[in-house]
């Protein structure tokens, strides 16, 4: 029972890999991406309700997010008219997010991926919007907004823990 979570987000892994075989006007992959994104809410809920939480399932789980996004950028990003602007903006996010984990690294010795409460709003808003940018931009624009949020809150999260790390060993 206590590796329900981690089937269920190692599938989600397979889903985001068949996103890639799939025509983005498909039923298929929209079907796909619809399990996908129900899969990422009910794995950690899941994992907290059989008491199965561990480390190795957050790691999977952010390695999941991770494999979904990119493939459904793969497939999506080529179809999609997205602005110059967004395109920056969106890169700005993820250089923020790349130096979050370089800081980890080097403070840790091994990657962070928190899962705060900005994160798993801005995962939820993006599966709910990624649909909605083939008519409006304004659904994206937004979740930019709460991910840019997110990718410097993560970042404050890890000097924090930096910090309690310093004074603990005082």
């Amino acid at each position: 029972m206590k590796h329900i979570p981690n089937i269920i987000t190692t599938l989600r892994i397979l889903g985001a890999i068949f996103l890639l075989l799939c025509d983005p006007a498909s039923a298929a992959f929209w079907v796909i991406y619809g399990l996908c994104g129900v899969s990422d809410m009910v794995d950690g809920h899941l994992a907290r309700r059989l008491h199965a939480e561990s480390k190795t399932g957050a790691v999977l789980d952010s390695v999941a997010d991770i494999c979904f996004v990119t493939c459904c950028a793969i497939r999506l990003l080529p179809v999609l008219q997205i602005p110059m602007w967004l395109w920056i903006w969106a890169g700005l996010i993820v250089i923020i997010k790349i130096i979050n984990q370089i800081s980890a690294l080097v403070v840790y010795k091994h990657l962070c991926f928190p899962h705060t409460k900005a994160n798993k709003l801005t995962g939820l808003l993006l599966f709910i919007a990624v649909p909605l940018v083939f008519w409006s931009i304004v659904p994206i624009a937004i979740v930019a907004g709460i991910a840019t949020f997110a990718a410097v809150q993560e970042g404050h999260f890890i000097r924090i823990r930096k910090k309690k790390a310093r004074s603990s060993l005082n």
